[in-house]
């Protein structure tokens, strides 16, 4: 029983993560096509930071904590699709930690992405989801 409560805690943080994976680029779109030192660009900055602190890193932290409780409750740690899995989990957690730093950039002024390149970056979380699922449903090895 604790085993499905650890992977329901999980699940549900991981859609919150990756909800505020997928919103934070797309409020540096609107950021950076706001005036910069204007009032919209302060508000993109306030709405930015609190999607950071309130959802995404709390959510990150918890993803992490649920899972490792959660491959341990299965001992799942000698599979290779855990492994894999890991891999793209460490990948995505790096970039949040981009994300991060690419917000405090933006705050400060430096806008060095353009809105098309934050649209295609706005496309990893996805693709990396879509292979943790594979890895999970399916556990191919």
């Amino acid at each position: 029983m604790l085993y499905l409560w650890l992977k329901a805690g999980h699940v549900i943080f991981v859609i919150f993560w990756m909800a505020g994976l997928f919103m934070l680029p797309r409020y540096f779109v609107y950021h950076q096509e706001a005036e910069p030192g204007s009032a919209e660009a302060a508000r993109w900055i306030d709405r930015e930071a609190k999607l950071r602190k309130i959802i995404l890193t709390p959510s990150l932290i918890m993803v992490w904590i649920f899972g490792i409780a959660t491959a341990f409750s299965i001992d799942a740690w000698s599979q290779g699709w855990l492994h894999a899995k890991l891999l793209f989990v460490l990948g995505l957690s790096g970039y949040h930690g981009w994300l991060v730093g690419y917000a405090k950039k933006l705050a400060k002024g430096e806008r060095t992405l353009t809105g098309k390149q934050l649209r295609l970056l706005n496309e990893i979380p996805g693709l990396a989801a879509a292979v943790i699922v594979v890895l999970v449903v399916v556990k191919p090895f």
